[in-house]
């Protein structure tokens, strides 16, 4: 396999030279002449998208509630699935299980992930859940060159799998529409039905969103009103702003979590 060349004046960092989480990735690949329609019947987004580069989604359970996100591309008649390494054994297990007598052919693969904000180097493709997350590259390499895309996930509300994003999420409340995550337009897949109900039927109550953070509070702290009432959950935080699963009728300023004030923040759409 070889690598496109990326420009000398770019130093690539992993995740652990730059004292993050770090980006543990899996790349698994699906081919096969039934591998586009398998996909389409099981994710969020719709995968005649993959024409037009990366397509952000999600695997569900029948529930609705989600099991795996990831980004997938088109490479030749291989479609790649890019997904957190702590969640590629289930997800091959339940692609597996999916399977059937589809005409599919499901591995692991060895490929890496660069990532990066900089000018794009030949060969990689947008993020599409924000401008601001820039490109990704798959090839022998890893890392990113130095942006700080914690903050950037923070500034934007972006959820991280294993963080924001558990079993007992749906992705509605967790801003998979803003994020280009889901298509209410494609036909069914798992999870569906209650999905499209949250979208149409009901108002949601609770979400992911942004809050203000003066002081400190460990990932996972309860958020409670002024009057001392449950709100939510206080997750990532950079640079004064966090990501907090709230519920919408008790978030208000003055909310604590630890010893912090933790006020609600208005999300902007890219």
């Amino acid at each position: 396999m070889t690598t496109p060349v990326v420009s000398a004046f770019v130093t690539y960092i992993t995740g652990e030279q730059h004292g993050g989480r770090g980006m543990t990735r899996r790349i698994l690949q699906i081919t096969g002449k039934d591998a586009l329609h398998f996909l389409q019947g099981l994710v969020t987004n719709d995968l005649n998208k993959l024409d037009q580069g990366l397509v952000y989604a999600a695997i569900l359970t029948p529930q609705g509630k989600y099991l795996a996100d990831f980004l997938l591309s088109r490479h030749g008649d291989a479609i790649r699935l890019d997904v957190d390494d702590s969640l590629a054994p289930m997800l091959l297990q339940r692609l597996t299980l999916y399977k059937l007598r589809a005409d599919v052919t499901l591995t692991q693969t060895d490929l890496k992930v660069l990532r990066g904000t900089g000018p794009a180097p030949e060969g990689a493709l947008t993020d599409p859940r924000h401008p601001d997350l820039g490109w990704r590259l798959y090839g022998d390499a890893e890392g990113d060159d130095g942006s700080d895309f914690e903050r950037i996930r923070v500034a934007h509300c972006i959820p991280e799998t294993g963080i924001e994003l558990t079993p007992d999420t749906f992705i509605l409340e967790a801003g998979f529409e803003r994020l280009n995550g889901v298509d209410f337009r494609k036909g069914c897949y798992v999870g569906q039905e209650v999905t499209a109900r949250m979208k149409h039927k009901t108002e949601l109550r609770k979400g992911l969103t942004m809050v203000a953070v003066h002081g400190t509070a460990p990932i996972g702290s309860e958020i409670r009103t002024p009057e001392g009432k449950p709100a939510g959950t206080l997750y990532t935080q950079s640079g004064g702003r966090g990501i907090a699963y709230l519920r919408h009728d008790r978030a208000a300023a003055g909310m604590i979590a630890g010893e912090a004030r933790v006020d609600p923040l208005s999300l902007t759409t890219p």
